[in-house]
């Protein structure tokens, strides 16, 4: 018996992108779009979340003192077009413009898409698997970023994001991802944990 379940839903690919170099002191992302996006277990090379382990951060500090080395499953970072459109609209912009989220991968046709189900499964045709870690709570940085391209709409980006911002990822079966390419979504074979039912 399978352990995960494919979902009748299917997105497609609308942009690829990656963050050239590591957010500074001006909490600015440097974001830019790529055409296609080779990955192996380690994530997208040259991107500054590839690696199959990363020092632990803010995430997870209720489990692992910042530093400390864990397994890299944040190498991705994944939101949906509609949830961004949404956003955007919030912000009063015409459009989002993806590099300022430092996103990976923008996703379209998947509803509800930042709550999809951790551990679900996103498959390229070519067999490229990601597993989804967990939904990406907004944070200070993308707003940064959106003030300094477009004064006056950023501040907001916090609230308007919540229950939006996308998901965090990781790669399970190496392939390349290109900008157009469907994707399968698969589900846990799992009921929601309620830990009242015993």
């Amino acid at each position: 018996m399978p352990a995960l379940i494919e979902s009748p839903h299917r997105g497609r690919i609308v942009w690829l992108g990656r963050v050239v170099r590591p957010v500074g002191d001006d909490l600015i992302i440097h974001g830019e779009a790529v055409a296609e996006m080779p990955l192996t277990f380690a994530g997208f090379a040259g991107e500054v979340h590839s690696g199959e382990t990363r020092p632990a951060c803010a995430r997870v500090r209720d489990l692992h003192p910042r530093g400390t080395t864990i397994r890299n499953v944040r190498q991705l970072s994944l939101v949906s077009a509609e949830e961004m459109a949404a956003v955007a609209a919030a912000l009063g912009l015409e459009e989002m413009d993806y590099a300022w989220l430092g996103a990976s991968v923008v996703v379209s046709g998947l509803p509800d898409f930042t709550h999809l189900p951790p551990s679900s499964r996103l498959q390229a045709e070519d067999g490229c698997t990601l597993v989804v870690d967990m939904e990406n709570l907004p944070c200070q940085e993308p707003a940064r970023t959106i003030e300094a391209a477009r004064p006056g709409h950023g501040r907001a980006f916090r609230e308007a994001a919540k229950g939006r911002r996308g998901v965090t990822a990781w790669v399970e079966r190496e392939g390349v991802l290109r900008v157009g390419s469907p994707l399968r979504l698969f589900v846990p074979a799992q009921r929601g944990w309620r830990p009242d039912s015993i």
